[in-house]
């Protein structure tokens, strides 16, 4: 009897491939859409509509012969994203959505769902590859693999999933190159080989941040305050960590809406003008409202070489390869989607993990996830910034 397989179609390219490819395995396939969001205020809608994409998916499980429906997991997703993240820019922090989306959402929810639904596994058009390694004893565990794509590595997304989590999951187009992927949808002539990647949140589309955001978090006008480069702190060994800026470090250059609309890093959006080189964030400062900022990408501000990330945080997609107090051991790091994989070495502490960075990292940014991984692509943990 044929395994049978839930493929979270979102109306996208790769979604639609992984379908085709299970079908052609063998696999019985089921597709499903996810609803997650009803608000059409917030939605670009031009760019990427749900309605949209829900129809794509049902055309694209036309043409496979599969059966299709659609779950509003709305509700599900307001607890456990949207609340999450106005939660988190509250606190001044900067939260990743599409990570949360697959731990909570499609790897759970969804899951739960498709297990109702007698599926033997759920699959996703992430571009990530999954192996099964049977140890000595008979164990089984399960190893989560960069892409075969460099350009199209989504394994960052999927650095939260726990091996139950892995157990069930399935990635078709994982060895495949994007170009390939595209070429088979317009052999199978599927309706989105031509369709753009969605730039938008997990299922959702394509969102004005900043009018989402304002939904729940009001304006509030604040200093902007310009830190010199030349200032002392970076001449001091704290600036491998976090450094808590105080308005008398600097001079005020002008107001803003609100800090917990500005992130690290961030050029536009500031309104003040008339200097030498482009202001950047430095920091926000969520209790006194005040945004610091600097004179240039290579302001001494915006760069850290060591972050921490707490214990409770701390999630080891492979739980034998946790380290002990006091270990260290080193490994390839990324702090961002896309990101180039770094150099680090993990410490083990009582209190946390300490990333130490081989070259200083521009904006490490609070409430954003770290991910490691071994020099052959293997996903070993992650953790939200500290």
């Amino acid at each position: 009897m044929a395994k049978r397989v839930v493929v979270g179609l979102s109306g996208g390219v790769d979604s639609s491939v992984a379908a085709y490819l299970l079908k052609e395995e063998g696999y019985e396939v089921i597709g499903l859409f996810m609803k997650n969001w009803h608000d059409e205020s917030v939605t670009i809608s031009a760019e990427c509509p749900w309605l949209e994409d829900s129809n794509d998916a049902l055309l694209v499980a036309e043409k496979l012969g599969i059966p299709f429906q659609t779950v509003d997991l709305s509700k599900e997703y307001q607890k456990r994203i949207v609340d999450y993240m106005f939660s988190e820019y509250q606190k001044g922090r900067t939260p990743n959505p599409d990570v949360l989306c697959n731990r909570e959402i499609k790897f759970d929810v969804f899951l739960k769902i498709a297990l109702e639904l007698g599926a033997d596994y759920v699959a996703t058009g992430h571009y990530c590859r999954k192996k099964e390694v049977i140890a000595a004893d008979g164990t089984t565990s399960y190893q989560l693999i960069a892409g075969k794509d460099p350009n199209k590595d989504q394994s960052y997304f999927l650095c939260q999933l726990s091996q139950e989590q892995l157990s069930k999951a399935l990635f078709p187009v994982g060895e495949l190159l994007k170009p390939e992927v595209r070429t088979i949808a317009k052999t199978q002539e599927l309706i989105t080989a031509d369709k753009k990647d969605s730039q938008g949140l997990c299922f959702i589309g394509k969102v004005k941040l900043p009018t989402f955001l304002q939904q729940q978090l009001k304006p509030k006008e604040g200093n902007i305050v310009e830190i010199a480069a030349s200032h002392e702190m970076y001449n001091m060994p704290c600036k491998l960590t976090n450094y808590k800026y105080s308005p008398t470090d600097g001079k005020v250059v002008g107001s803003h809406n609100g800090a917990h609309f500005f992130t690290k890093g961030q050029r536009k959006g500031l309104g003040v003008g008339g200097t030498p080189l482009p202001l950047f964030v430095l920091e926000t400062d969520v209790e006194t409202n005040t945004i610091y900022v600097g004179q240039g990408k290579n302001h001494p501000g915006l760069y850290r070489e060591k972050l921490w990330i707490a214990t409770s945080e701390t999630h080891w997609v492979l739980p034998d390869a946790k380290l002990n107090i006091g270990e260290t051991k080193d490994f390839l790091a990324r702090i961002r989607y896309r990101q180039e994989l770094e150099e680090v070495r993990l410490l083990q502490t009582p209190e946390g993990l300490e990333i130490h960075f081989k070259n200083p990292q521009f904006a490490i940014q609070e409430g954003q996830f770290a991910a490691w991984y071994t020099t052959d692509g293997v996903l070993v943990g992650s953790g939200v910034i500290a």
